[in-house]
């Protein structure tokens, strides 16, 4: 089973223009408020028609601007998670589960019903109406309803926005076994860089409507192709570079010279490496002159239960008046071991975790 996408519609202030080859591995959509990603399943699942484009599931057309042909929602077989849930506020969460399901007999209608009732831990709420489930509750009912007439393609616009901690893993762990089990199209649109890394096994990245970067999640995140996708994907340090005649690098904002192992067809603009690629060096390790080991100074810190992100000034910067310091992220384990240690620290930007984007 396969979805073959290509969407061209004007919204408020630029083009959506999206093309996706056909696939059926789960595909995570990523991008900043308004880049578009919601109104592109809104267009697959045929709650808005697009100005022109082609979209084709298991080889049946359900929109061809060309052709003239667009099938309505009901009948294209897509089951949708929407933002807002969209439950029936008149019907229990039973017969909103059960809406969906019209080509089965009763007691098959009902097992269904039952075993989603299970996956989605919704023992217990059968009998209510949405008004009494709290948000995560209905994020789980409206997700179990999506899967219920079992769809040839899954879209789900932030399917764990809504939950609470404990509960976002219980679901998530429940999609990953609901892709496993369904292999067949799925797009999941998330704000959520560590959610979309997790769930998706291809990436897409959107920014104002166009496809900054698709393709397998591991290489857009080891090497970002531009400076965008590198802050859409959650780098915290980029810098601006210039290459010298020797290969090396110079991170004019970061004041220090590099070696990077990535090639790059022409002369790199910018420079990146992610919070939790840097590296504290101590003693012989912490040599001033070894490969990409630098001086540094703490300038503030911030926790997280597990985390503490170190914003940190190079002892090479002659001016860091005006620049964003570099971030590097530990767990606090590592951190309780040299967090009272005299400055200058060391710290090491491994020329294989740098990389260069020409844009």
């Amino acid at each position: 089973m396969a979805l073959e996408v290509h969407v061209e519609k004007t919204l408020a202030d630029f083009l959506l223009d999206v093309t996706l080859p056909a696939s059926q591995a789960p595909l995570a959509i990523l991008g900043a408020s308004g880049a578009g990603k919601t109104v592109l399943l809104r267009c697959i699942a045929g709650l808005e028609k697009p100005n022109r484009g082609r979209i084709v599931l298991n080889d049946r057309i359900l929109f061809d601007s060309e052709k003239r042909i667009a099938l309505p929602a009901r009948e294209r077989r897509v089951g949708m998670l929407f933002q807002n849930y969209a439950l029936f506020p008149h019907r229990t969460v039973r017969e909103n589960l059960a809406f969906g399901i019209v080509r089965e007999t009763p007691a098959a209608r009902d097992q269904r019903v039952a075993t989603l009732v299970e996956r989605l831990h919704l023992d217990g709420l059968e009998s209510r109406y949405p008004r009494k489930l709290s948000g995560g509750e209905q994020q789980r009912v409206a997700l179990a309803r999506a899967l219920a007439p079992e769809p040839e393609a899954l879209l789900l616009d932030e399917p764990l926005a809504a939950l609470d901690t404990h509960l976002r893993a219980r679901v998530e762990l429940e999609l990953q076994n609901t892709f496993a089990e369904f292999r067949r199209p799925t797009l999941l649109v998330t704000h959520n860089m560590e959610e979309a890394y997790r769930l998706g096994e291809q990436l897409l990245v959107l920014a104002r409507g166009k496809v900054a970067a698709f393709g397998a999640k591991e290489e857009i995140f080891r090497r970002p192709p531009t400076s965008e996708v590198a802050r859409l994907t959650g780098c915290k340090n980029i810098s601006r570079a210039r290459m010298n005649p020797g290969g090396s690098i110079d991170a004019l904002d970061w004041g220090c010279r590099v070696n990077v192992t990535q090639a790059i067809a022409k002369p790199p603009r910018y420079v990146g490496i992610r919070a939790h690629h840097i590296e504290f060096t101590e003693g012989a390790d912490a040599a001033p002159n070894a490969e990409n080991i630098f001086p540094c100074r703490l300038t503030q810190s911030a926790e997280t239960p597990f985390r503490v992100t170190l914003f940190l000034t190079l002892d090479s910067r002659k001016d860091s008046s005006n620049e964003e310091p570099l971030q590097a992220e530990v767990f606090k384990e590592k951190w309780r071991r040299f967090q009272h240690a005299p400055f200058p620290w060391h710290v090491r930007l491994a020329p294989e975790f740098l990389f260069l984007m020409p844009e």
